[in-house]
């Protein structure tokens, strides 16, 4: 019985991890939405629009948490997701649909797959020397 009572106490279940002070991030996102992708937006010069236009939409879920737990961190429910990014700035955690996410990397790839090619092609007609492109 005595080995029984000091197995439970050795793992404690419910516990809230322990964060080390090496390991604090104030970015972190946690509860997040498997079907979306996230990230933090800084919230100046009409950034969180020019994303809303595109298919991001600000979180307000109360399952979604934004970075460290604190007791003296109060938040309303259903409340934009705000977080110190410093130098007195805010972040807003935005979020899109996976699927869209994808499509727009997608996207940005095969410019810069056709950038690379069009540099290639100028390299190659005898003017530039030689350009070596390489993938690892």
């Amino acid at each position: 019985m005595s080995q029984e009572k000091e197995a439970i106490a050795k793992a404690p279940s419910g516990r809230v991890r322990r964060t080390p002070l090496t390991r604090k991030n104030v970015l972190t996102v946690s509860g997040k939405d498997p079907d979306f992708v996230y990230r933090v937006v800084n919230d100046k010069e009409d950034r969180v629009t020019e994303l809303s236009e595109i298919g991001y939409e600000v979180v307000t879920d109360d399952k979604v948490q934004v970075g460290d737990k604190r007791v003296s961190k109060a938040s309303t429910e259903g409340t934009v997701k705000r977080v110190n990014v410093g130098k007195g700035e805010k972040g807003v955690v935005m979020r899109i649909r996976k699927d869209w996410y994808e499509e727009d990397q997608k996207a940005k790839q095969e410019y810069v797959n056709e950038t690379e090619r069009a540099t290639k092609q100028k390299a190659l007609d005898g003017n530039y020397g030689k350009l070596e492109i390489s993938r690892d």
